[in-house]
């Protein structure tokens, strides 16, 4: 019996350890996904499907604190006027984790959304 069980968890585990890497909450990629849809021209499937997929991405490349860190200094260094200028006059870290961040939703857009990929003429892969 002890070996069925070491056998289980020894297949299990690899997907268990990917689902635990992947810690976004439901309400984020629900947020996430709500305001991609927005941005991309509404409600349909779309921008559902690309959204989602996007999402899915990130998440996947990202752990959700070092997500929600990355997206607060993006939003602040973005911020217009003297408040955002300390943002952007940050220190070389924070810098390179608002680059980071807008490279893998950069990144996550341009796999996903397969129209703009065709469109710009590159091969989908």
């Amino acid at each position: 019996m002890k070996k069925v069980v070491l056998a289980l968890a020894v297949v299990v585990a690899p997907g268990l350890e990917r689902a635990l890497a992947n810690d976004f909450p439901t309400q984020a990629r629900v947020e996430f996904v709500l305001a991609c849809m927005n941005l991309e021209g509404g409600q349909s499937y779309d921008t559902l499907y690309p959204c989602v997929c996007m999402i899915d991405r990130i998440a996947s490349q990202i752990s959700y604190e070092d997500y929600t860190t990355a997206e607060t200094l993006n939003f602040l260094y973005s911020t217009p006027g003297e408040r955002g200028g300390i943002f952007r006059d940050a220190a070389p870290e924070a810098r390179s984790r608002i680059e980071q961040f807008q490279t893998l939703h950069e990144d996550a857009e341009t796999s996903c959304f397969v129209s703009r990929r065709r469109a710009g003429g590159d091969e989908p892969s």
